[in-house]
């Protein structure tokens, strides 16, 4: 098995028009100079915790909102990538050591404007299980929101934009 891929590039097809809702929310979160948040989406375990967590920051961290990865990426002429891209800073909370989301946005913003985090090392667990679903959902939220709150906790510490 091949331990490592060079770079790639993937083809999308075309796409015509953008979603209203996400523009509009966009469009919010830009004026209010909010520090957009992206986050792993898949149906792992530890890619649920990392949204689980994202969703948390995004809601409790004032400066912080949600932004969504696919529209980001696959919607070149959206509000939500111009965002994204134009930020002053981005977080990225990915959910383990192949920082997905992470290595995406490596090649669009300089990468020092991102804030990466991987929520694998905080929490710890899952490494032998897959599907979110091999985890009860009360568990689920609570290691969520045990990363939510040491991520929640070194913003504050740092001093990363909070208000």
């Amino acid at each position: 098995m091949v331990k490592s891929t060079p770079d790639f590039s993937i083809k999308v097809s075309e796409v015509t028009g953008f979603c209203p809702a996400g523009e509009f929310y966009t469009k919010q979160n830009i004026a209010e100079r909010k520090i957009p948040v992206l986050s792993c989406e898949g149906p792992c375990i530890r890619g649920e915790i990392a949204r689980i967590a994202a969703n948390i920051v995004a809601e409790e961290a004032p400066q912080y909102s949600r932004a969504c990865y696919a529209e980001t990426f696959l919607i070149p002429h959206s509000s939500m990538t111009a965002w994204v891209m134009e930020a002053e800073k981005v977080m990225v909370i990915d959910g383990c050591f192949l920082k997905c989301i992470c290595r995406i946005l490596e090649n669009d913003i300089d990468k020092e404007k991102i804030i990466q985090i991987d929520t694998n090392p905080i929490h710890k667990k899952f490494s032998d299980i897959f599907l979110y679903t091999d985890v009860p959902e009360e568990t689920r939220k609570d290691v969520a929101r045990n990363v939510a709150d040491k991520i929640l906790a070194k913003l504050k510490k740092d001093q990363v934009p909070m208000h």
